[in-house]
């Protein structure tokens, strides 16, 4: 079944539309009123100056979100008389109103440990020992205390924590090496750590393509260099690798997203001559398209979430994006089908690049600082105006040249199945 492969150069750069703020609905703990400067029409009614300069309070720690979204997890502080102790906390965002859990041990926590959240509510934990040991546990609650579950450990010099599969109850690590890069299990299996494959040639990254924690897509760079490109690996089958995107011979081509549901690709390539945000659709021959609103001269557009549920619709799916400007960081909402980029301002204490869509359309952004220290603010996915779908396969617009179409490259054998394939 053959990717989404061909690319699509818009015309000379140009600078995104100025960012409009909207009142956010809120849950959890309420946010302070926003300030005048802060204050924006309703959408649709114009646009108005980029947010505000970010407050002078400590950035958020990451927050990582469990495979159902369910939970979240992350590393807090709490200050003593020897300086702040970090300590892993996890959140509830299910119930009717978000909730944090603190999870202490004896001794505080380094600020380099990483933690994931599984979807029974436990909380791997990464610690690095020495040098090159990595060591591995399940935190939960245990009445007044934290328990923890010692998983095993592994001896390597870097390591790399793979999102949740999508099964919620595994986390895979990605070691990369000189010539090859192991894929190992470090949560969910029976014995501890457990080898799953050996891919030749760096990876980094790590994306799921179904909902069964089967294909998993990585960008590769080959012994020797070489360009960047996302291949797929089978976990069932040793990690068999087939190439997913080839969208230029020596462009690096990247999988940032994917749906699993409606098969939309959110790629990042170099083919149009430099690093821009793309899109396309799992098992479609139709090129990758690159929208002129996604290309900011002054700012760094990374997407987080995709909303879920709109099957064998890729075009109409919710697409959320963390923009990093000279301002601070904010929001940025889009859909395929639409010609513009909605920018929002993101409620203090974000941590930039959380979040998640409902198939309702609704985006969910957790927020944590003093006052509120977990909650979530809701914002609506905005219409579009209508516009009239091109279906020629060669860009955004009629006009638009063609750039480096390539001859597809195949999947081959991978099991992409259980759905029509779009397009």
């Amino acid at each position: 079944m053959p990717p989404v492969l061909a690319a699509v150069a818009g015309p000379a750069p140009q600078a995104p539309a100025p960012a409009a703020s909207v009142p956010l609905v809120r849950t959890g703990s309420p946010l302070a009123p926003a300030p005048p400067a802060r204050t924006a029409p309703p959408v649709g009614t114009g646009a108005v100056p980029l947010p505000p300069s970010p407050s002078r309070l400590p950035a958020p720690q990451p927050l990582t979100l469990s495979a159902d979204h369910a939970y979240a997890a992350r590393l807090a502080t709490a200050g003593t008389a020897g300086g702040p102790a970090w300590f892993a906390e996890r959140w509830t965002l299910d119930g009717p109103e978000p909730y944090a859990v603190p999870l202490p041990l004896d001794q505080p926590e380094e600020p380099e440990a990483d933690v994931v959240p599984l979807s029974d509510g436990r909380v791997l934990i990464r610690r690095r020992v020495g040098g090159d040991r990595h060591t591995f546990s399940l935190l939960y609650p245990t009445g007044p205390g934290t328990g923890e579950l010692m998983l095993g450990a592994l001896d390597c010099a870097d390591l790399a924590l793979l999102p949740p599969s999508p099964d919620g109850a595994s986390v895979l690590a990605l070691l990369p090496g000189e010539r090859s890069t192991a894929v190992w299990l470090v949560a969910g299996g029976g014995f501890g750590p457990e080898h799953v494959a050996d891919v030749p040639g760096r990876c980094s990254g790590g994306v799921w393509l179904d909902r069964e924690g089967r294909l998993l897509a990585v960008d590769r760079q080959m012994p020797g260099g070489g360009p960047v490109k996302a291949v797929v690996l089978d976990l069932e089958r040793g990690g068999e690798v087939t190439p997913l995107l080839q969208i230029a011979p020596e462009s690096n081509d990247r999988l940032l997203m994917a749906d699993a549901d409606s098969g939309l690709l959110l790629v990042r390539s170099d083919a149009p001559g430099h690093d821009r945000l793309g899109w396309g659709v799992l098992g479609s021959c139709l090129p990758v398209r690159f929208p002129e609103c996604l290309r900011a001269a002054d700012a760094t557009l990374t997407p987080f979430a995709v909303q879920p549920g709109q099957m064998l619709m890729p075009e109409s799916c919710a697409v959320a994006l963390r923009i990093d400007g000279a301002t601070g960081s904010w929001v940025g909402l889009w859909r395929p089908t639409g010609r513009r980029l909605h920018q929002f301002a993101a409620p203090d204490g974000w941590p930039a690049g959380s979040g998640f869509w409902t198939r309702e359309g609704v985006l969910h952004l957790p927020y944590a600082r003093e006052g509120a220290p977990c909650s979530v603010a809701l914002l609506e996915a905005p219409v579009d105006e209508p516009r009239r779908v091109t279906t020629s396969g060669t860009g955004a617009s009629g006009n638009t040249p063609a750039f480096g179409v390539c001859k597809p490259v195949p999947l081959g054998q991978a099991p992409l199945t259980g759905r029509t394939s779009p397009g």
